[in-house]
Parts: C-alpha cells; structure tokens; sequence
C-alpha cells in the first residue's frame, strides 16, 4: 500500500493553476529540504525501438520538454541527462532515486538527487527534484520490430517539477 503523507505541496498544474498535491513519502527529499522553485514541463519523451534480451522493445533515450513558470513563461529546458537548465544557462543533472506509478496510464513520479551544479541561478543551490503530476508519456505499444528497428518515436508528455535545497 502506498503511504501518502499527511503534508500537502502546492504545484502548477497541468492547466497552469495551483492544484493540491500530496506526494508519496517515498518520494521525498531527506528533511531539512525546502521547495524552492516549480515549473510545468511540455514536450516529449523519445524512445527508440532495440533489442533487449532477443525481444524489440521501445526503450527511452531522453525527455524533451520545456520547463515553465506559474504563468507559462519559459524559464528553462529539460532534456538528455537528465539534466535542467535555466533560461541564462545554468544547469542541474540529476540521476534517480526513486520511481513510483501513481496513475497506469502516465509516467512514473520520481525523486531525483542532483550530481552536477553547472553556472549559477536558481538552480545553483538545487539537492533534489520531483517529477509529479504527470500525464501521458509511456512508451508505444505498438510498432517496434525488425521492420523499425533504430527508429525514434516521440511521445507527448507533462509534468511539474518541484526543486528542493537546504539553503
């Protein structure tokens, strides 16, 4: 059963309001971190059709999306990495920690810990993110076979990141 904590985080929402949102405990940053920063992130994910273990599968190869603001504004970009990056340049890149399927029919939420800080902005100061609110996103179902093997496919998506420090 998945553990939701009592607490309640404020997220744009896939409308560019401000929806409610709790996020499982598993997903969340180490205590003494505070959110310092949200965007709405719209594009796509990229797979690409392989082999893996004799059998063609889509598998993904990167997010390509645009992050913005409460008031959809773009501030930033998201792509291979996977990394973050403001509008001035600075960057963050991140590795998983932790994925949890909250909806079948939209990509998992994630906790992701930063590894590398490039520049100085908003990010600068940033431990960790969470992907949350997603919609859409998941790996065709169909049409990865020898016919089609090596091709990409992207596929729609949205979510809102939170990014959290200590400062």
């Amino acid at each position: 059963m998945i553990k939701i904590i009592n607490a309640v985080l404020l997220s744009v929402s896939s409308s560019m309001g401000v929806a409610a949102v709790s996020i499982p405990e598993t997903l969340l940053p180490p205590l003494g971190h505070h959110q310092t920063l949200r965007a709405h992130a719209k594009g796509d994910q990229i797979y690409l059709c392989n082999t893996v273990n004799k059998a063609y599968h889509w598998t993904i190869q990167a997010p390509d999306a645009l992050l913005l603001d409460e008031h959809g504004e773009r501030i930033g970009k998201h792509y291979q990495g996977p990394i973050w990056e403001y509008h001035e340049g600075s960057q963050v890149q991140g590795k998983i920690l932790q994925r949890q399927t909250v909806t079948p029919n939209d990509l998992s939420w994630l906790l992701v810990e930063i590894i590398h800080h490039r520049g100085h902005s908003d990010f600068s100061h940033t431990r960790f993110i969470n992907r949350i609110n997603t919609q859409a996103g998941l790996p065709p179902v169909t049409g990865c076979d020898s016919n089609h093997l090596g091709a990409e496919k992207r596929v729609p998506y949205q979510a809102d990141y939170i990014f959290y420090t200590t400062d």
